[in-house]
């Protein structure tokens, strides 16, 4: 986790074991399906990231703790929508998930206010999850062909929470801690 005195950090919202069931049931579908190199994200990491942080200084993490806590939300319905792919050179890199809900997007405007003073805002805030990583694959286009086919159940879940998590890298894997929640505030005083 600390390299240097420096955390890796992040802002996200978690998944309900009913998203979690459907990401791996796609997640085997693929697996079963295409070959790559390359390697499926753990289903105890997925997450939807708000805001990704870096690496930062305890004290600037500190700071970060305090200004997350000025943040009011109500609590509100998300949705999984369509798949997609981010390719870097027009090979395959990312297969992700896009989720749905205007309040997504709120919420991270939200962050990204309360933090104006020590992070630069997001350029472009794409809700998505990511599902697998891909380092080589030989048949683009019948894979991408592939997952047209494959539809995702557009489950709704409620999100009523985020949460600053520390992420360290690891051979395996990345190990996500949280930091600190930030639950939903019922009444919100505009």
């Amino acid at each position: 986790m600390k390299e240097n005195n420096k955390i890796r950090s992040f802002i996200c919202i978690h998944f309900p074991d009913e998203v979690i069931k459907e990401i791996a049931r796609i997640q085997e579908l693929i697996n079963n399906k295409v070959k790559f190199t390359g390697k499926l994200t753990e289903l105890e990491n997925l997450h939807l990231t708000l805001k990704f942080l870096g690496e930062i200084e305890e004290e600037r993490l500190t700071q970060v703790k305090e200004k997350l806590q000025s943040i009011k939300f109500a609590s509100f319905t998300a949705k999984l929508l369509n798949m997609g792919i981010f390719s870097y050179k027009k090979n395959p890199k990312v297969i992700w998930i896009k989720v749905g809900g205007k309040e997504l997007f709120e919420l991270q405007k939200q962050i990204d206010n309360a933090l104006k003073e020590l992070f630069k805002p997001e350029e472009r805030f794409m809700s998505h999850l990511t599902i697998a990583r891909i380092k080589h694959m030989k048949d683009k286009t019948a894979f991408k062909q592939y997952l047209k086919n494959i539809s995702v159940k557009p489950i709704k879940f409620q999100v009523s929470s985020f949460e600053l998590k520390s992420s360290e890298l690891r051979p395996l894997g990345p190990v996500y801690n949280t930091i600190e929640e930030y639950n939903s505030k019922k009444e919100i005083n505009k």
